[in-house]
C-alpha cells in the first residue's frame, strides 16, 4: 500500500532526514521532529485501533454471571473456532427467604468456583449492577456480585463487567430488550441451549457480550 506524503513527511521527519536551519518563531527540526513524534504515535494508536476492530472473535469458554443473592445466574459459553457460539451448562443459584444473606452469598462463591473447575472457562463476564435508590437492595446486589468476582478471582479467572443496555445490544441489537426476548435471542444464537430460565439467559447474555467485544 503507498504512504500518503503525510505519512512520508513523518518516517523523514524521525529518521532524521529532514534538516532545517531557519530560526526565530518558524519551523526547526527541533520543532519539526516533536511533531512529528506526536504524529507518528497517532498514526500507531489509529492502527492499533483498526486491528482490534477488525480481529477475529475471541476461542475459548466464558462465564457469564447474572448476580442476585437469591437467584444468581451462571452460564458456560464456547466461542468456537469457526466463529459459532456452543452451550455448556448453565445454572440458576437459588436461595429461599429463609436462608441467611452471608449463607446465600457463602453457596454463591461454592456453585460459581465448581462450574469454573468443571470447565476452566478461559475469563469471566458479569452483569453490572444498574443505578437503584434503594441503599438496601444496592448492598444485597453488590455483595452478590462481590461473591461471584471472588470465587472467580480465586480460581485466577480475570473478570470483566458490561452494563446492562450493552449485553442486550450484544444478544439482541435492543438495548431495551425484554428478559423474554434475551432468552429467545439467546436460544438462536447458542447451539444446543434451548430457551433458558431467564437469570441463565441473562448470564449467557455477558457471556456472549465479552466474546462479541474481545477480539484476539
Amino acid at each position: 500500500m503507498a504512504k500518503s506524503s503525510r505519512n512520508l513527511w513523518t518516517q523523514k521527519v524521525v529518521e532524521g532526514e529532514v534538516k532545517s536551519t531557519a530560526k526565530g518563531n518558524v519551523w526547526t527540526f527541533e520543532k519539526l521532529s516533536a511533531v512529528a513524534k506526536r504524529t507518528a504515535g497517532e498514526i500507531k494508536k489509529s492502527d492499533d485501533i483498526r486491528r482490534n476492530l477488525s480481529g477475529t472473535q475471541m476461542r475459548g469458554k466464558v462465564l457469564g454471571i447474572d448476580p442476585s443473592l437469591r437467584g444468581t445466574g451462571l452460564s458456560i459459553i464456547e466461542s468456537m473456532p469457526d466463529g459459532t457460539l456452543r452451550y455448556v451448562e448453565s445454572l440458576t443459584v437459588k436461595n429461599g427467604s429463609d436462608t441467611t444473606m452471608p449463607q446465600c452469598l457463602a453457596r454463591i462463591f461454592k456453585e460459581t468456583s465448581e462450574i469454573i473447575r468443571r470447565h476452566r472457562p478461559i475469563c469471566a463476564a458479569i452483569e453490572q449492577t444498574v443505578y437503584v435508590q434503594n441503599f438496601k437492595t444496592a448492598l444485597i446486589l453488590g455483595s452478590s456480585r462481590g461473591a461471584a468476582i471472588a470465587a472467580a478471582a480465586s480460581e485466577n479467572l480475570e473478570v470483566f463487567d458490561y452494563p446492562p443496555l450493552r449485553i442486550k445490544q450484544a444478544v439482541i441489537g435492543y438495548g431495551r430488550a425484554s428478559k423474554e426476548q434475551v432468552a429467545r435471542s439467546v436460544a438462536a444464537l447458542v447451539a444446543g441451549a434451548g430457551v433458558l430460565p431467564t437469570d441463565e439467559s441473562d448470564a449467557s447474555g455477558a457471556a456472549i457480550a465479552h466474546i462479541y467485544t474481545r477480539k484476539s
